[in-house]
């Protein structure tokens, strides 16, 4: 029974030290790549996550490998506490030097990974790659300063709502896909041609603008004052600061290689940090 114990032991300690190795090892790669690539975790606290597990699995397969009297215990558990401790300050350390913005799509299928160097106040858009990998795609326009939040308007789609050093309100829109099945790109005003209403707004999308009617005011943007995000969504701006989302749901349908008007609905996000709901609106006639 005894030898069927030690046996055990010598089985798990193998497997922890395996998986010390291994995940040594893939640090190692990331190294390479983060140095050659600029490839990043999508969430840098993972990295020291990482480095606590091979401390962990590295104590206890020495535990279960080596016959060690009482004090070699004590100091090999000494010297992981003292290295745990360490990751844990190091990642609490690189929280404050770089603010992440992380979240998930409603049903998981997409990740937006926003970054900003403290120190600069440069913020960078990630793109999702190999699972636990990102890579910058893009610099935000603006510098995050104060407070965000994000909505999911569709599942392929984050609306990021910030603000600015300069008190401005921004908006950034992460897209994750196309329409129509197609993959070239494609403009969502012309796209989305025609009058739209909703319980609470309208929108009229012409060849002279949109225009936007809410709670019994009306605002019109011209083509200057769009800004579109991938080929799902556009911002609506005034004096350089966000008003409107206008994102192609799910359901979208353009119908621009036929006479036919488009199908599905469209959302309209108003550009604020109080909380707000998006608002669905139905194709309702053609403009022009």
């Amino acid at each position: 029974m005894k030898r069927s114990n030690r046996s055990g032991k010598k089985i798990f300690g193998w497997l922890f030290f395996l998986a010390a190795i291994g995940l040594f090892s893939g640090q190692g790669i990331y190294f390479v790549l983060e140095n050659k690539y600029t490839v990043e975790y999508f969430d840098n606290r993972l990295f020291y996550v990482i480095n606590l597990f091979i401390i962990v699995f590295m104590m206890l397969s020495l535990f279960l490998l080596l016959t060690l009297e009482k004090k070699g215990k004590i100091l090999i558990s000494n010297i992981a506490a003292a290295l745990i401790l360490l990751q844990a300050g190091l990642m609490v350390n690189h929280s404050y030097e770089t603010k992440q913005v992380i979240s998930f799509s409603p049903e998981l299928d997409h990740l937006l990974v926003i970054k900003e160097d403290s120190d600069t106040g440069q913020a960078a858009y990630y793109r999702t790659r190999y699972g636990l990998l990102a890579l910058p795609k893009e610099d935000l326009p603006y510098q995050i300063g104060g407070d965000y939040k994000v909505k999911w308007l569709e599942n392929d789609i984050a609306a990021v709502t910030y603000e600015a050093d300069e008190q401005t309100l921004h908006q950034y829109i992460g897209t994750y896909g196309a329409r129509d099945g197609g993959t070239s790109y494609s403009y969502v005003a012309s796209m989305s041609r025609g009058q739209w209403k909703g319980k609470t707004a309208e929108v009229t999308n012409s060849s002279e603008g949109i225009t936007i009617q809410y709670k019994g005011e009306t605002e019109h943007y011209t083509q200057e004052n769009m800004v579109q995000f991938g080929t799902l969504a556009l911002v609506l701006t005034e004096n350089n600061e966000a008003k409107w989302t206008i994102a192609l749901n799910e359901n979208f349908k353009s119908n621009s290689n036929s006479p036919e008007p488009p199908t599905g609905e469209i959302t309209l996000y108003k550009a604020t940090m109080e909380q707000n709901n998006p608002i669905s609106l139905e194709y309702s006639s053609a403009t022009d």
